[in-house]
């Protein structure tokens, strides 16, 4: 199923199941009780949203090798593989949806991207073992961890390098049916490819961060954890557009403009 989150014209925004270009307009959410209002609508005629506001915005930093590699090299300095996988947060305050412009501030240099899967935490979990831990996961989705690195080497808490405003677009729906193995994870810059890696060549997979997460972290319906990105990314600039695509799941697709004075 793939869940999407829009607005008709004139009306509040709703979720719905997205079959083909229809979308089946529901009651209810992803992350409770739902069913078909009857209403059906065009894919073309509705706004997407943001497939939904997390609860909790958690992060996984350098979970590919290529990207440690390409940092590493970028500063000079010697690569640092982690041992162990640990998590991060991002602020919600800097989602935006499929279509949405990423804002660069006037004072930022060196902007880039970061395409990641997004992992969509359906029911509540604690203590899980790796084996149990898919058992809470209701979908995936794609996330753009829009990323300002000079700041990024002076921010202690990367406040404002990965989480200004319109940082982190998200979508464009959730899909419940999803082939890891299979798939792959494509960037293009103005319809040139960038960036592409085996979207799970992670160093630790999803059910070793929630298994590590749910030991001291109860995870809620609700949640996400972006999961990290691989390859190196160009410096972008105003007029650029970004599109982040993982088979299996679909394309988010983000321009990027000046912020206005």
């Amino acid at each position: 199923m793939r869940w999407i989150h829009y607005s008709a014209p004139g009306a509040a925004p709703a979720y719905g199941l997205l079959e083909g270009d229809r979308i089946r307009a529901q009651r209810g959410t992803p992350f409770g009780a739902h069913e078909a209002s009857g209403a059906v609508h065009r894919l073309e005629d509705v706004r997407v949203e943001v497939p939904f506001i997390p609860r909790t915005f958690y992060a996984a930093g350098l979970n590919y090798v290529q990207h440690i590699l390409a940092g590493a090299a970028r500063r000079g300095e010697t690569p640092n593989i982690p041992a162990r996988a640990e998590i991060g947060y991002r602020a919600v305050n800097a989602l935006v949806a499929d279509g949405e412009p990423v804002v660069i501030p006037a004072d930022a240099t060196q902007i880039e991207y970061e395409g990641e899967l997004a992992v969509v935490i359906g029911r509540r979990g604690h203590q899980l073992s790796e084996a149990d831990a898919l058992s809470c996961v209701l979908g995936y989705t794609i996330g753009n961890d829009v990323s300002e690195r000079i700041w990024q080497k002076s921010d202690r808490t990367f406040w404002r390098a990965k989480n200004a405003d319109t940082f982190k677009p998200m979508g464009p729906w959730i899909e419940t049916d999803f082939d890891l193995d299979a798939a792959a994870t494509t960037v293009r810059v103005n319809g040139t490819v960038t960036t592409q890696f085996r979207t799970g060549g992670m160093l630790f997979g999803i059910a070793r961060f929630i298994s590590v997460m749910s030991r001291y972290i109860t995870l809620h319906p609700g949640d996400v954890i972006w999961m990290g990105t691989d390859g190196k990314s160009p410096a972008l600039k105003a007029g650029d557009v970004v599109e982040v695509e993982i088979s299996g799941i679909g394309c988010l697709r983000n321009p990027f403009v000046a912020e206005s004075s």
